[in-house]
């Protein structure tokens, strides 16, 4: 229970006052319900002549309460008896007894409502601190997780929690509560009995406690294996063409029964020691009232105990009622050593450490006046021996269009990656105006950039929503100027809707030239000083190339451009061109002057004219 409370602790803090009244609700709950089983005494005592007894009213004041109030009971039910008779008292305990257990039902459901905004509020926070943590988190965390694998613990983990622990909270704050009235109701009916009684429990806790911990370890294994057959049908998803090319269907299909036969032989084991949990204490409760039935007849046989045979009817009641909290609690402990489970993998994400972070009080930017400038820049990913970037030198200046070229896995994108923060340098210094970039905010850095990439990464939205993507309060005016400068606004207006089309999953109802046009008008309309281009036209064909290069041209005019292009033809009018071969740069300059070297890039022209 401890590393329960420390991983969901901060998530109950929010609703303190709903565990409060949970707590008050349940407690009167209790108290009725022991109260509730008093009606039972006399109709034992009286009503069926256990007793014979005649009894006289005692002064609440006088002696013992517990004799006093016993005897009191008696007393009055006899006289009920004497005026009524027992059929007409009999009814009345009856109502009696009705009435009770309409307020302890109420103060039940009382309970159980109280705690349902803290059941739905903990899955909901915890819901918007994974995605507030994934929005937040830099790019290198999801290079090194699989995509299905945060899927998995985004929906399935967090469903487990809900399914395991959120609904096992009633259980968690009643139970324990009727536990501690019930046990107080034993020990003060007979404490000898009751004291003999609490030997057994450890026993029930310990056997629970023995399946529980290795039901925890089992549930992690299976929301690994989960993860496991969701990633390879998120992977087939995508590469569906592939497979069909290479005729792999049986080897995907063997591979994925392989996975999901893994994930049902753990998800048995899981299952089989979860429903052990109602057996296992059943037989121990059976146990436990077969040992005080011995003992107690013992005691009361031998004239050694305080309680006659009608008291040790109602211990006995109040000790069965108190098994099924018991019971529940023992279910409850199952339930959340496999959500604990689920918990501990969306704990992983919620705990990732951020290394990009903010100064104590950064900068602000509005826009770029001078230049950018990368000094002695060296980069190399978390957890990696090799340098990606090594010794870069590269100033940019304000208005001047760059191009980086190079054979593929040379530092490129990782490169451009770097002007916008999503990677932080690790020697070496970037600075824009003369201001290093980790002394920004980094949102006024990231306001001055815009980005079109080889792939166009496009939302299932309207196109209007979409090009007006990150632009607060755009108009349909400025939305369509954008357009048109991309090149974009006629094939816009041929859809069956306008801008107010929707595009589909990644924009699947365009092709590759509209998808990159309309994130060229998205880029547009964000009118950013400073403009990354990662081989935008790489993936396109003649004619869509050529609309969208002049869409691109269009845009760079008057902006601070970085381009990567594996065509060199497209970056022929740039100021300079900067050759990446193995993370180093190897030569820089013009077309013409690079041409005239006849080094690197050179042979890379030469390759692309023949």
């Amino acid at each position: 229970m401890k590393e329960f409370f420390n991983i969901m602790g901060k998530y109950f803090a929010n609703y303190k006052k709903y565990i409060a009244g949970a707590l008050l609700v349940n407690i009167i709950s209790a108290i009725l319900n022991v109260a509730s089983f008093t009606a039972i005494i006399p109709i034992l005592q009286i009503l069926f002549q256990v007793d014979t007894t005649v009894y006289d009213f005692i002064p609440w004041d006088e002696g013992d309460f517990k004799d006093t109030a016993m005897n009191n009971v008696y007393y009055y039910s006899q006289v009920l008896i004497e005026q009524y008779g027992p059929s007409t008292t009999m009814l009345m305990l009856g109502l009696v007894l009705s009435f009770l257990t309409l307020l302890k039902t109420s103060a039940y459901f009382g309970g159980s409502a109280l705690i349902m905004p803290l059941r739905t509020g903990v899955v909901r926070d915890i819901r918007c601190d994974i995605y507030r943590k994934i929005l937040s988190l830099p790019l290198s965390f999801f290079s090194e997780e699989r995509k299905g694998d945060i899927l998995t613990r985004v929906t399935t983990d967090v469903n487990e929690i809900d399914g395991s622990i959120t609904n096992s909270l009633d259980t968690l704050i009643k139970n324990p509560i009727l536990i501690i009235v019930y046990i107080g109701t034993l020990l003060y009916i007979s404490w000898q009995l009751t004291l003999f009684t609490l030997l057994v429990v450890p026993v029930l806790a310990f056997a629970i406690g023995k399946i529980g911990k290795s039901l925890k370890a089992n549930s992690i294994l299976q929301q690994t294996k989960l993860s496991d057959s969701i990633s390879q049908i998120e992977e087939t998803l995508g590469g569906l063409r592939i497979i069909k090319a290479f005729i792999a269907e049986q080897k995907m299909q063997d591979r994925f029964e392989r996975v999901n036969n893994e994930f049902r032989d753990i998800a048995n084991r899981v299952a089989i020691r979860q429903s052990a949990a109602h057996p296992v204490s059943e037989f121990l409760g059976t146990v436990m009232i077969v040992i005080v039935l011995w003992f107690g007849g013992y005691l009361i046989f031998s004239g050694n105990s305080s309680i006659d045979a009608s008291m040790f009817i109602y211990y006995l009641i109040v000790l069965y009622t108190t098994l099924q909290p018991l019971k529940d609690i023992s279910k409850a402990g199952y339930a959340v050593q496999k959500g604990l489970a689920s918990m501990e993998r969306v704990n992983k994400i919620l705990s990732a450490q951020n290394n990009i972070k903010e100064v104590a009080s950064p900068k602000n930017i509005e826009g770029l006046n001078d230049s950018i400038v990368l000094k002695n820049v060296c980069f190399q990913y978390e957890n990696s021996d090799r340098e990606v970037l090594h010794d870069i030198n590269i100033t940019v200046k304000k208005g001047q269009t760059i191009a980086l070229v190079g054979q593929s896995g040379s530092g490129k994108s990782t490169l451009v990656d770097l002007v916008p923060r999503y990677h932080d340098i690790t020697a070496g210094e970037l600075l824009i105006d003369g201001i290093n970039v980790k002394d920004l905010s980094i949102h006024s850095l990231r306001s001055l950039i815009g980005n079109v990439n080889q792939e166009a990464i496009l939302f299932n939205d309207t196109v209007f929503n979409n090009i007006a993507f990150g632009v607060e309060n755009a108009t349909q005016e400025q939305v369509e100027a954008a357009a048109r400068i991309a090149n974009a606004h006629d094939f816009i207006m041929e859809m069956e809707n306008g801008y107010q089309t929707n595009i589909g999953d990644r924009g699947c109802r365009l092709s590759g030239g509209q998808r990159q046009r309309i994130s060229i008008a998205r880029a547009i309309l964000k009118n950013p000083p400073i403009l990354i281009l990662d081989e935008a036209t790489s993936a396109l064909d003649t004619e869509s190339e050529r609309l969208v290069q002049d869409a691109l041209e269009k845009l760079m005019s008057s902006r601070t451009t970085i381009a990567i292009a594996h065509r060199l033809s497209t970056i022929k009018h740039a100021n300079i061109i900067y050759v990446l071969h193995e993370g180093k740069i190897v030569e820089q300059g013009t077309h013409e002057e690079l041409i005239a070297k006849g080094g690197y890039y050179k042979k890379l022209n030469d390759m692309q004219s023949l």
